[in-house]
């Protein structure tokens, strides 16, 4: 993806922008090449106090946030919540036996800190899919016995929308989890795929506040 950056690389250096790329090249001068960097790293762990955050309150990445409090724009995530977000999986039922289903985009923070790292939090399986397709979506959960599937809530009414299709009840799908599924959806998706408990949760990206629909 370079190339969509080098045109503007002397604004960026202007606004002491750094730009780091993996791959190949060669790169002009000004651009950090990791790859000769990260092939001459030892394969040695540095002692712990290099790489042990000083405070946990501190930055430990930048995630994409649509907007909750503003604009578009990178969110600043700390050790912390980065650590909560392992336990994610656990709070709403699922088990190091689970196979979780995951299509969200993992520059947001449901797909990557809840999704990822919430499977990491309790040993599952994650099943990544590049891309949500409504018309696959069963058949995959048929392949790969998936047990667990992560939702916003547009994916759960795409799926309710698709044409009824033989078998779409032979599965083995016992949870679904995710944020902004609509009561409406919610009952059809029940009434229509089976016995799936859904446990609908809130939060922001930026915020301190998590709910949790235990009760269904």
């Amino acid at each position: 993806l370079f190339t969509a950056v080098e045109p503007i690389l002397p604004s960026l250096r202007e606004d002491d922008v750094a730009v780091w790329v993996l791959g190949g090249g060669p790169y002009p001068p000004g651009v950090l090449a990791l790859q000769d960097l990260l092939d001459a790293a030892s394969e040695e762990l540095e002692p712990e106090d290099v790489w042990e955050p000083q405070d946990m309150n501190d930055t430990c990445l930048y995630i994409f946030t649509s907007g909750t409090t503003g604009l578009p724009k990178a969110a600043r995530i700390s050790h912390l919540k980065s650590i909560m977000c392992l336990s994610f999986y656990e709070l709403v039922g699922a088990s190091s036996r689970d196979v979780v289903y995951l299509a969200l985009p993992l520059y947001h923070m449901a797909g990557s800190l809840l999704g990822i790292g919430g499977c990491i939090g309790i040993g599952a399986t994650c099943v990544l899919k590049e891309k949500f397709s409504a018309s696959q979506f069963w058949d995959d959960c048929r392949a790969e016995g998936v047990t667990v599937f992560q939702y916003i809530g547009e994916l759960c009414r795409y799926l309710v929308n698709q044409p009824p299709r033989p078998g779409e009840r032979e599965h083995g799908l016992r949870l679904a989890v995710g944020s902004g599924l609509r009561p409406d959806v919610w009952r059809s998706f029940v009434r229509r795929f089976g016995d799936v408990r859904v446990v609908e949760t809130y939060g922001m990206t930026e915020g301190n506040v998590t709910l949790f629909n235990y009760t269904g």
